[in-house]
């Protein structure tokens, strides 16, 4: 009965996913928001609420093991798993805002968070707070910088929200919402009970299945871009996806429920957190070599092999 209630809590997630993504943008259209403040704020933050709600629930039930690896495992997953595979499928080319904003950005939220949990094994308040303040700062300097180019790729924005009706987007945050709720409560649930069934710390189940669960929505967007072999597939995306992951959902999520760090799991703190932290440095380095702004086939499969490396240290 427990992998009924991942599954249908990962489905209910994906759905209210796309319901809070669909009503958001279009009442941003009604608002007069700009589609390129759309694209970087409404959409990124809709993407992310799947992750924010499981981890918002775990930590409201007292499993901080859940909400941490359910963050730490996406943000592995985005890299290894999702963008992985893309590059066996498809190569992408990297563009210079990677190496000059969205990394370093992943890069400091990330050992940020390593500082902080392992100070005093807590996630507090205040830093939550910090968390968001840097989010904000980072959306402003994107969305400043974004509108001194003349080409920016917003095809996430759906213009036809446009001529949306008042009724359909009540309707729409209304089952966004519903589905969000009850799916975060039916996977959080089906994972402690998962976790116990098959002898496993809830922590292993939220840092592989939750976390894979989760990164669907990415996974599915990627490969079908890559397939119909649309150069569109932004590594800034995804890591875009890492930042969100880590500053506004363990950010909103410390503010609201301070997140504590579970005695009994110390490899998040010995190894899993640095898992996500070499996952992100070791990009730079497959992006210069051997062939510049582009990750090939073969660095793809380094990725997702050692994404299964990960899979099988995490669970064993």
């Amino acid at each position: 009965m427990s992998v009924i209630w991942v599954i249908l809590g990962l489905l209910l997630l994906v759905v209210g996913g796309e319901f809070l993504v669909r009503s958001s943008v279009a009442l941003s259209f009604k608002l007069k928001l700009s589609k390129l403040v759309i694209g970087m704020t409404v959409v990124a933050f809709a993407t992310s609420a799947p992750e924010l709600l499981v981890s918002l629930q775990a930590a409201l039930d007292g499993s901080s093991d859940i909400s941490l690896g359910n963050v730490i495992g996406s943000n592995i997953a985005n890299i290894g798993l999702v963008l992985g595979i893309t590059a066996v499928i498809s190569p992408l080319l990297v563009d210079k805002d990677f190496y000059r904003l969205n990394w370093p950005m992943m890069m400091l939220m990330s050992v940020l968070l390593y500082v902080f949990l392992k100070n005093d094994d807590y996630l507090s308040l205040m830093e939550g707070v910090l968390f968001i303040v840097m989010l904000t700062i980072f959306l402003v300097v994107l969305i400043k910088d974004s509108r001194r180019k003349t080409k920016v790729n917003l095809d996430e924005v759906d213009d036809s929200l446009k001529e949306t009706s008042n009724f359909k987007i009540i309707l729409w945050l209304l089952i966004g919402a519903a589905a969000l709720y009850f799916g975060s409560e039916w996977l959080v649930k089906g994972a402690k009970d998962l976790a116990s069934a098959v002898g496993v710390s809830e922590y292993a189940i939220s840092v592989t299945v939750i976390a894979i669960g989760t990164s669907v929505p990415e996974l599915a967007a990627s490969v079908i871009a890559a397939l119909k072999k649309e150069k569109a597939i932004s590594l800034g995306n995804l890591i875009g996806s890492n930042i969100f992951n880590i500053a506004s959902v363990l950010g909103l999520t410390a503010i609201i429920k301070p997140i504590a760090v579970n005695p009994n799991t110390p490899e998040i703190l010995s190894t899993n957190i640095f898992w996500m932290i070499g996952f992100a440095a070791v990009l730079i380095p497959l992006v210069f070599i051997p062939k510049r702004y582009e990750l090939g086939r073969l660095k793809g499969f380094l990725l997702f092999g050692a994404y299964l490396i990960f899979i099988y240290y995490a669970v064993v």
